[in-house]
């Protein structure tokens, strides 16, 4: 046995020669996305080689949160009515994964979410081919080229909620009502082609299952509408950043002098989306930009929902969505923020429209990766034709909501 453990003991001596001369992040590390966390310097470190071709980089967040919600009490079926829900302590991620470069030009990650279950606990698992800058492809389950709220790091949002408008399902009005899509497609499995043309030129096209991060087997079959077409979720994004790519954090305090501006299109079309019900057509535009401490960003996006035949279903359903959020670095280390959300989750056949302001607040603790975030959001329901289109309109969303919570990144 100690003959064992010596052993152990020098192969690992040799791998700390190996490793730890290169430890310390640089430049070239950039290129890593985990969509996590930075791959900065700040906020951990990595082992590397000395050729620079084979980098290994573990990492890890977890968010702590405290939560208050207030709703109206349609739905609820609260038992004393107080209309108080879903409040309480909680752990919106608990993650911790790896990313890395090997080869000089293959990246990978990998991240598991012990705050899910089930498919989500599996968050991501991709790697990516860098044939040159303008062409390379990802394949794995990662996030797909929808919503800029989406496709920033995880652990640096302007606020600690995205926004409902892209979280919570569209009100159907429908007797054969069989899902409540998001507008929203997060993470999914597929592959996408990808590059960056002349560092102002972004693009993405992939083909994913069009299930969600919930889903990790192949359960897709060919559309039963559109014969030959397999039941899959075709995705493309277009970016145009005329002042060089555009970082993927909502603002940073190590960042208070920089000039970044990002316009983007984007689309999909989930073929036979939820079950053969409909097929989902979602489009959107998207803006930010970055001015030293300065931060704003804004979306615009739609869902149409074309029902199959089997759904006898005539009309087809479209909800819309927007949000308009900006922020600004009082101090160093003090970034206020404020977010206008608008949704028409009942359809564009049907008055009534969700107006949901937010302010919010956050600090960065300096040499530690600690991230305290504070917000609060209203709902105002507005224009519905009759007070129970007004009352089912908001059905499950907190009328009012307030989130704290305190970040750690390693």
């Amino acid at each position: 046995m100690k003959y064992i453990y010596s052993k152990l003991s020098i192969a690992l001596l040799l791998f700390s020669f190996l490793i730890i001369p290169v430890t310390a992040q640089n430049n070239d590390d950039n290129d890593i996305d985990n969509g996590v966390i930075s791959s900065a310097g700040r906020q951990g470190f990595s082992f590397q080689t000395k050729n620079k071709k084979f980098l290994f980089k573990p990492y890890a967040l977890i968010q702590i949160a405290g939560k208050f919600n207030y709703y109206d009490d349609e739905g609820l079926n609260l038992a004393d009515q107080d209309k108080v829900a879903n409040s309480g302590f909680a752990i919106p991620n608990a993650i911790i994964g790896f990313s890395g470069r090997a080869f000089g030009r293959l990246t990978f990650n990998f991240a598991l979410n012990a705050s899910q279950s089930g498919g989500a606990l599996l968050q991501q698992a991709w790697f990516d081919v860098k044939m040159k800058e303008a062409l390379q492809l990802r394949a794995g389950k990662f996030k797909t080229p929808y919503n800029q709220a989406y496709l920033v790091t995880l652990g640096e949002t302007l606020f600690p909620v995205l926004p409902s408008s892209l979280t919570t399902g569209v009100n159907l009005d429908k007797s054969l009502n069989a899902v409540k899509p998001n507008i929203a497609t997060g993470f999914d499995l597929g592959i996408e082609l990808h590059g960056l043309i002349k560092q102002k030129w972004g693009y993405q096209v992939g083909v994913f299952n069009g299930t969600g991060i919930d889903v990790n087997t192949a359960t897709k079959t060919t559309s039963d509408d559109h014969k030959g077409i397999p039941s899959l979720l075709y995705a493309a994004r277009f970016a145009y950043m005329p002042f060089g790519p555009m970082p993927t954090y909502q603002g940073n305090p190590d960042d208070l002098h920089n000039n970044k501006l990002l316009f983007a299109i984007s689309g999909n079309y989930n073929v036979e989306a939820e079950d053969e019900s409909s097929d989902d057509l979602r489009a959107g535009f998207e803006f930010a930009w970055l001015k030293n401490r300065f931060y704003i960003s804004g979306e615009v996006y739609m869902l149409r929902m074309n029902f199959t035949k089997r759904m006898q279903s005539a009309a087809d359903f479209t909800a819309w969505g927007a949000y308009i959020q900006g922020g600004y670095f009082v101090t160093s280390k003090l970034q206020t923020a404020l977010r206008y959300d608008f949704f028409d989750r009942n359809g564009t056949d049907k008055d009534g429209s969700l107006n949901m302001p937010a302010v919010g607040l956050n600090y960065f603790f300096s040499r530690c990766n600690l991230k305290l975030q504070a917000m609060y959001q209203y709902i105002g329901r507005w224009g519905h034709e009759t007070q129970l289109d007004r009352d089912m309109d908001d059905n499950g969303m907190a009328m009012h909501s307030a989130t704290v919570m305190l970040q750690y990144t390693f």
